[in-house]
């Protein structure tokens, strides 16, 4: 979350805990939103609750993932 410095916002935090939607997971694993929500509540993908209850992926997580599921796949 950014921090207020005087009247300057701190994004670095922010930058480095990038979040993604169901969807933009989903399109990158090439499945349903509804599967990436599956994968969530199986304990494969972690995800964290926006405020109104919405799942959210941190995109570093997300490329592991990715990476380790094309490293498998050759």
């Amino acid at each position: 979350m950014a921090t207020r410095i005087g009247t300057q916002v701190d994004t670095s935090s922010r930058d480095h805990d990038e979040l993604l939607t169901p969807s933009e997971v989903a399109k990158l694993f090439r499945v349903d939103p509804k599967t990436v929500t599956r994968w969530a509540k199986a304990g494969k993908l972690s995800s964290i609750r926006t405020l109104g209850g919405h799942r959210r992926y941190r995109a570093e997580e997300v490329r592991g993932l990715l990476d380790a599921q094309r490293t498998a796949a050759e």
